[in-house]
């Protein structure tokens, strides 16, 4: 797997981008007694590229949440083969998983801090249909497609979201700014896309379980202001369940990807 005729480097940073299927995992990160997607991404690039190797992600999703792109980066003090690299993780990994590509990047570059963005797509069926059933959250009631876009327009800001975060959570700041949320209806589903700088634990699925309240006419769309300066979780709506929620897109700065174009 090393290239041995390189000269001895003190350290090389690469990009991991993957997608996965949440719905077997506890979400992305390591914890005890639960199956998550960066203890296998750790226990496999360990055992071929024969050390203990860490693994740091771009964010986390929670239990049963799905990744259609999600990068992480490891050190490693030797160059690698990184076509190669990405076929043995692929025979080694869960069908569940999936790697993409393998990167270098410059030193300095992370897969969490440099990420400028995030966005996720939460799928609503409309229809019941059984093969949607692990990707989505069927809604039998009739939606007004129209109020919930215009209650979605008051989150396109820079503002404390705690109203929408999970109680009890460990951060520095509940400042999100969010660049994009709209809902689109394609065929038998309704989808809502939402594109933030960050986003808290559990933030998507609360605002979508707020913005099918208004859909269903139980409050008017401005009543979203009102929620997000209470900062009061108790406010807000109900939290949607995981399987409909995935992470699309985490996208960089264009010197993230200097090294790796050249």
């Amino acid at each position: 797997m090393y290239l041995c005729e390189q000269n001895y480097i003190e350290s090389l940073r690469y990009f991991i981008e993957l997608a996965y299927d949440g719905q077997s995992f506890h979400g992305w990160q390591i914890q005890p007694n639960a199956e998550s997607v960066q203890e296998h991404l750790e226990k496999a690039l360990s055992v071929l590229l024969n050390q203990e190797l860490s693994i740091v992600g771009a964010g986390r999703t929670d239990a049963g949440v799905h990744a259609k792109q999600l990068f992480a980066h490891f050190d490693i003090e030797k160059p690698i083969d990184e076509k190669q690299l990405v076929y043995k993780l692929n025979r080694f990994l869960p069908n569940t998983i999936g790697v993409k590509r393998i990167f270098s990047v410059h030193d300095e570059a992370h897969a969490r801090f440099d990420a400028i963005s995030r966005t996720y797509e939460y799928v609503i069926s409309i229809e019941k249909n059984p093969f949607l059933a692990a990707y989505s959250y069927y809604m039998a009631r009739p939606l007004s497609v129209e109020k919930m876009n215009q209650a979605a327009v008051y989150l396109i800001k820079e503002a404390d979201f705690q109203c929408f975060s999970k109680s009890k959570t460990d951060v520095y700041t509940y400042f999100c700014t969010i660049e994009q949320a709209v809902w689109e209806k394609k065929e038998e589903k309704l989808i809502f896309t939402i594109k933030a700088n960050r986003f808290l634990r559990n933030m998507v699925r609360a605002i979508v379980g707020t913005l099918l309240e208004v859909g269903l006419g139980k409050i008017p769309p401005e009543r979203i202001q009102e929620i997000i300066k209470s900062k009061d979780r108790g406010k807000a709506g109900f939290s949607v369940p995981a399987q409909g929620l995935f992470l699309t897109e985490v996208a960089y700065p264009n010197r993230i990807l200097e090294k790796n174009d050249k």
